[in-house]
């Protein structure tokens, strides 16, 4: 990629202000004027991922990204993935496939031999685009990681990039966090920054007006933006868990027209819930009541109880059991409730999962909750690729991708729930309310959805096709940003690199 591609970076005061989501209506808006462009993440750390089509995974914002420029994503789009499997320890994916697992201080050390693969992705991604929207990860200012960083300044200086600051006013502190960024940088970075965005924005923006005097006063930077808070974007897939624990709504008992009760289902939050998108499609139907219960609560009776995805199979199971969950999901199977898995929870409704290698930590197996008739073995290369195929129940067709490690086996894959090609994928108890499958992404599917509430006895929205609800929400977020932010000076900052 030439020197002078194009590229600009955005870069936050600190994680969840809205970098990835800023990113996404830029990219929909700029193609929408007719640019080519592509999105950019050196470093994402998420559980959270997807899988692209040349076989690998990259974090789901990227994806989303790719989206709105209306390309396919790839590894490129963002070549170092973090993904969590402990407290102290990920797994780190580069270019799309497993590198390593490594502590924090053990990637903190690995970091300088990792830049010039992601400089060479970075090169790659922008041969014939017109320009890179880059994000960064967490704060800018994060100086005690500064040594080796490639998510920050430091791919910023190595790219020379031009940087924006992101931040975030409902969370309050808007001013210090802007004004404590850009004092924590050294003069160097600080020459890199070109403005500042003012994200999620509540009332009328011109109250901010006198606060833009004082932070150019304070910093000498210019404001770019004051973008109004966007609540669609609860329409669009989230990066990262922490959006669970206000994305959901709480069980009710009945609709406020006094209506039938809705469907109700229930996600324990296991600590490294991966892949928990697949929830967004069944919280956008409006006759579904889908709660995510955190850890200290037991829980609540429910139609259905959905085991997502996670990355530590075992070690989510071993805090699912002490919570005391696996008592109620098994309280809740004898009462006739139905469950369902995906993936990891599909593995844990077997009779055992063994990790005898320490694939997804330390080694070790354990029985599972018995409610299918499978074993799973986490061994072997990752399965990552997109599937389709159907439902064999009801014959609705399904779309997908498989993101998971070993082999699941039993009597219980004789009565498949999915036919995927040539070949079928989960398992199904004789009386059809307990399965399971490794397909994430089903349920965007709009005639599986519906068949799927309808055995539970419910009703899927017939006016809801979730695909285009999706690009309908990001050609709203890019109008939005276009009416909110000075894009053609981005484009400017973005052109002089």
């Amino acid at each position: 990629m030439s020197r002078h591609t194009p590229a600009l970076m955005l870069q936050g005061t600190g994680s969840d202000v809205g970098k990835s989501l800023l990113v996404a209506g830029l990219a929909r808006a700029l193609t929408r004027r007719g640019l080519t462009v592509r999105p950019f993440k050196p470093q994402n750390m998420s559980n959270n991922a997807a899988v692209t089509e040349d076989g690998g995974e990259i974090g789901r914002a990227q994806a989303l990204q790719a989206r709105a420029c209306g390309v396919a994503a790839t590894t490129d789009m963002n070549p170092v993935l973090l993904k969590p499997q402990s407290e102290r320890g990920s797994q780190v994916v580069v270019e799309g496939r497993i590198f390593a697992a490594a502590s924090a201080g053990e990637y903190h050390a690995l970091k300088p031999a990792l830049l010039p693969r992601v400089l060479a992705s970075f090169e790659r991604l922008g041969a014939g685009a017109d320009i890179i929207l880059v994000e960064g990860a967490g704060s800018a200012a994060e100086i005690n990681l500064r040594q080796g960083d490639i998510a920050n300044m430091g791919f910023a200086e190595a790219a020379d990039l031009p940087v924006v600051l992101v931040g975030d006013i409902e969370r309050g502190g808007v001013l210090a966090s802007l004004t404590g960024t850009v004092a924590l940088l050294e003069a160097g970075e600080r020459a890199r920054l070109c403005g500042y965005v003012v994200n999620k924005f509540r009332g009328d923006p011109r109250l901010f007006d006198s606060a833009i005097d004082l932070l150019r006063a304070r910093t000498g930077l210019d404001c770019l933006g004051v973008v109004p808070f966007f609540a669609a974007a609860r329409d669009l897939p989230a990066e990262d868990s922490v959006a669970l624990d206000s994305a959901y709504s709480a069980l009710a008992a009945r609709t406020s027209d006094g209506r039938a009760p809705p469907l109700r289902i229930v996600v324990p939050r296991l600590p490294r819930i991966a892949n928990f998108d697949d929830l967004d499609p069944l919280a956008a139907e409006p006759g579904v009541r889908l709660a995510v219960v955190p850890p200290g609560r037991p829980l609540p009776l429910a139609d259905l109880v959905l085991l997502p995805g996670s990355k530590a199979t075992l070690a989510d199971l071993a805090a699912l059991r002490a919570e005391g969950w696996d008592i109620d999901i098994l309280a809740h199977a004898r009462r006739g409730g139905a469950v369902l898995g995906l993936c990891a929870g599909y593995q844990m409704l077997g009779r055992r999962i063994a990790d005898p290698e320490g694939t997804e930590g330390i080694a070790g197996a354990a029985p599972g909750l018995g409610l299918l008739e499978v074993e799973t073995v986490l061994a072997g290369e990752k399965i990552l690729e997109e599937a389709r195929g159907v439902e064999i129940a009801s014959g609705a067709p399904v779309n997908g991708y498989e993101m998971h490690i070993g082999r699941t086996d039993g009597p219980g894959t004789a009565r498949a729930m999915l036919r995927l090609g040539a070949r079928t994928d989960g398992a199904v108890s004789p009386d059809g309310r307990i399965a399971g499958c490794h397909l994430h992404g089903l349920f965007a599917g709009d005639a599986f959805r519906r068949a799927f509430l309808a055995r539970l006895g419910g009703a899927g929205d017939a006016s809801l096709v979730y695909e285009r609800r999706v690009e309908a929400t990001l050609d709203a977020l890019a109008a939005h940003l276009e009416a909110s932010l000075d894009v053609d000076r981005l484009l400017e900052i973005a052109r002089a690199r």
